[in-house]
């Protein structure tokens, strides 16, 4: 089941494209975005990470907050699909290891076709769950939508 407002977001520590551990609770104090995308290199999901990006000073303007976009795809693959996409503000992180423990725990695994649901979850400052919003997998998340529920 999809996690819900109001709970307590499961803790993780997930490494990003820079080899920099990301432990949720070290982002206390933060607002967090979790972005999930079913497929690195895959064009919605590139548009996806995209969008955040070039909308990173934007989602500041709302609070300090940390943007992570995850899936399940191995590191070596989020670390290269990070650099062709230039994304040097959001977090690109993989949930492979052990294999998509984040994304269940989250309740967005899809179990037809082994990859995260695309959704996009606003953690807040005391680490609860703000807003949650899961998608079609062929549908780009609307990133003004995003930036309105921080």
């Amino acid at each position: 089941m999809t996690i819900k407002v109001s709970e307590m977001a499961p803790e993780f520590t997930l490494k990003d494209q820079e080899k920099n551990d990301i432990k949720l609770s070290d982002l206390k104090g933060k607002k967090v975005i979790l972005s999930w995308h079913p497929l690195a290199f895959t064009s919605v999901c590139t548009d996806q990470m995209r969008s955040l990006e070039r909308n990173y000073d934007r989602i500041q303007e709302k609070g300090e907050t940390v943007v992570i976009g995850l899936s399940i795809d191995p590191y070596p693959a989020k670390q290269k699909w990070a650099d062709i996409l230039c994304i040097d503000n959001v977090k690109i992180v993989s949930d492979f290891f052990p294999y998509a423990e984040v994304t269940k725990a989250y309740g967005l695994f899809n179990e037809e076709n082994g990859a995260s649901k695309r959704a996009n979850v606003i953690i807040d400052e005391d680490g609860k769950v703000k807003w949650v919003k899961v998608y079609e997998a062929s549908e780009l998340p609307d990133v003004e939508e995003l930036i309105e529920n921080l």
